[in-house]
């Protein structure tokens, strides 16, 4: 079953996450407050061969803290013609929620997509 909307989409795995693997996958998500993309790469980089869930959840991390820097490149100039100024107030509200439901997702053992997210990490 897959939900498509504003938050995102989820689905069930193909197999059913260990909780070791669910908490994994919730830390991949969560660690991007205080350490960006480099817990997402870390933890996919371990864990890439031993659990498809975790580097799913690890890869989506990474993929959308790529999209968040690119995004905000882009507002920084922006910024001097005070577009860019709402624009990354939005994008920080907008990756807050959309990370704490990955958070959640992952917690419940199914496999997220952010949504806007470059894909750039397959």
């Amino acid at each position: 079953m897959s939900q498509n909307s504003f938050l995102g989409t989820d689905s069930l795995p193909a197999i059913v996450p260990t909780s070791d693997e669910k908490t994994l996958g919730l830390l991949a998500h969560v660690l991007t407050f205080v350490a960006s993309f480099l817990a997402p790469l870390i933890i996919y980089l371990i864990k890439k061969d031993q659990s498809e869930f975790v580097a799913d959840h690890a890869k989506e991390s990474l993929n959308f803290q790529i999209t968040l820097f690119l995004a905000v490149m882009v507002c920084i100039p922006l910024s001097i013609i005070l577009i860019g100024i709402p624009v990354l107030i939005l994008i920080g509200v907008l990756s807050l929620v959309w990370r704490i439901v990955a958070t959640i997702k992952a917690s419940e053992g199914k496999i997220y997509r952010y949504p806007y997210c470059l894909r750039l990490i397959k």
